[in-house]
């Protein structure tokens, strides 16, 4: 069990939270070297944009908040900034956006993250079954969630057969395969990805849902962009 990911999930039950925040969830990711950007927690503009110098642009800013759930909605946060003063611009934008439209909302701070480059976009989820318990799920991100529903799920814990069954079973797999010339997806990432979230939902049987979506699959290696946790 990782101690961080331990420790972040008892201090969110115990302030009565069932969300953790983008940040949070992150830092449960990366304890089970689940891959996420580069990223940091700014306090200040000036700290925004030395991390954003550090990171490398472009970057991405979002507002971290346990009280703020959908950053889009509110103008929480902006994506491909490439220099200190679209940084600094924007810093001030999503403070304005959350005072105006969320003004009860506590902020913890900035997260400047890397911006991850384009790749193959495909999901990977959890789901507390009432009948199975811990269930993780795989499927080609974007529109093929969305409209195709091109998902398929095993119950945790996940072999790593199973998981490379997961791969083969979607209907979309000849993308991952390198569709009509385009880069095929790192397969042994993916899977690697698939069982992390197997052993997370195990070890925390209190994450009733997690979302990692979308995940950036690259011909070598891939990258959780956005996580999302609920207990």
């Amino acid at each position: 069990m990782g101690e961080r990911a331990e420790r972040i999930i008892r201090r969110a039950l115990s302030e009565g939270r069932k969300n953790l925040t983008g940040l949070e969830a992150k830092e449960v990711c990366r304890d089970y070297k689940i891959p996420v950007p580069k990223y940091r927690l700014a306090k200040s503009e000036r700290e925004a944009v030395e991390f954003a110098k550090k990171i490398g642009f472009p970057v991405v800013l979002e507002v971290v908040s346990a009280d703020i759930l959908h950053k889009t909605d509110i103008g929480g946060i902006y994506v491909n900034l490439k220099s200190p003063s679209e940084v600094r611009a924007h810093y001030r934008m999503i403070l304005e956006n959350v005072r105006k439209r969320r003004p009860d909302a506590k902020v913890e701070g900035i997260m400047v993250r890397e911006m991850a480059p384009s790749g193959i976009e495909v999901i990977v989820g959890g789901i507390r079954d009432p009948q199975f318990g811990q269930t993780v799920m795989f499927g080609l991100g974007g529109i093929f969630v969305e409209v195709f529903k091109d998902v398929t799920f095993r119950v945790a814990p996940v072999a790593r057969e199973e998981a490379e069954e997961m791969l083969r079973e979607i209907r979309g797999y000849q993308i991952l395969k390198g569709y009509r010339g385009m880069p095929k997806a790192d397969e042994g990432a993916l899977i690697a990805i698939i069982q992390r979230t197997s052993d997370l939902l195990m070890d925390f049987p209190n994450i009733s849902q997690m979302d990692l979506n979308p995940i950036m699959a690259y011909e070598r290696g891939a990258m959780v962009v956005d996580a999302k946790i609920v207990l």
